[in-house]
């Protein structure tokens, strides 16, 4: 067993859950310390040690990383796209100073590794939709955007400033059956299968011929623990990593579910999510991910399709 101690901050969230999980049975699970401000998790119930943090209290988690040898941090508490356009202010605040707390403790108690999630949020209208490039035009228009894009700043300087070893990954939408949405713009392709098969019917907040770059949540995690096991001399992106699966519309989904369930059916009704959608990529260039640790996803929406349909 590796001697590291992980904290996990927002362990309770759509990918917390599964990657906490996950890392449990890689560092064993004494050594992986679940954290969040709601109520643990059922999923996570007994597999491991759990703490009640408020990543805004800068002291507080100074000391839980102290008092428990923390050499890692994984932070994933966050605002989604979504709900941050509700209350723009919070959404800053909460996804730039949880951050800078993380980054500052990482630099002053001299952390292995930080691991902070950016998104294809950062990505805007004048954005190349097409195989988004790694370095390309970044002016995002909603405020989840602009504070991954901000964040991935700050990563990269910590790195450059003070040698933080920090990393990221651009994620696309992230499709699980475990956990419940977050309040994205792309949860819609996680409603649909729930809807799919309790009701056989299911209104879309996206237009139909929406293309987005999504994920199945094996994939992510998978992603993750791979970027974060990689040797710090193959990691040339210190800001985030563009990352890519598949791409896919409401209608393509739609159909794929209905070869599953003969009488699904579909409407469209778009709403307020429609615009931040259109202002995204339709689909991820990740070759950087790709040259520099080897990344290669597993799942494309057939296959995913079958296993979220599976399980739910």
């Amino acid at each position: 067993m590796k001697k590291d101690k992980i904290l996990v901050i927002g362990a309770c969230g759509q990918i917390g859950v599964e990657l906490t999980l996950a890392l449990r049975k890689m560092y064993g699970d004494a050594n992986v310390l679940a954290s969040d401000l709601r109520e643990e998790h059922d999923l996570l119930k007994g597999t491991g040690p759990y703490v009640s943090l408020d990543v805004m209290n800068k002291e507080m988690l100074h000391v839980l990383v102290i008092r428990h040898n923390i050499t890692q941090i994984y932070l994933l508490a966050a605002i989604l796209s979504a709900t941050g356009e509700k209350n723009p202010l919070l959404a800053w605040h909460i996804n730039m100073q949880s951050l800078l707390n993380v980054l500052d403790i990482a630099k002053e108690e001299n952390l292995d590794k930080v691991y902070w999630p950016s998104s294809i949020a950062v990505f805007g209208p004048n954005s190349p939709a097409q195989e988004t490039p790694q370095h390309t035009i970044i002016e995002p228009t909603t405020i989840y955007g602009i504070s991954k894009f901000a964040g991935e700043r700050w990563c990269e300087y910590y790195n450059h400033r003070f040698g933080v070893d920090v990393r990221s990954l651009r994620y696309p939408g992230l499709i699980s059956y475990k956990s419940a949405p977050g309040g994205g713009t792309t949860d819609y392709a996680i409603e649909i299968f729930h809807d799919a098969k309790e009701h056989q019917q299911y209104t879309s907040f996206l237009s139909e011929n929406t293309y987005l770059p999504m994920m199945y949540m094996p994939d992510a995690i998978r992603a993750t623990i791979e970027l974060m096991e990689a040797d710090a001399s193959r990691i040339t992106v210190r800001s985030a990593y563009n990352l890519g699966a598949m791409s896919f519309s409401p209608k393509e989904i739609g159909a794929e579910i209905k070869k599953h369930i003969p009488a699904f059916t579909m409407s469209y009704q778009p709403d307020y999510r429609q615009q931040i959608a259109d202002g995204w990529p339709n689909s991820i260039d990740d070759s950087q991910a790709r040259a520099d640790w080897g990344w290669k996803p597993e799942f494309d929406l057939e296959a995913m399709t079958k296993d979220m349909l599976a399980h739910i």
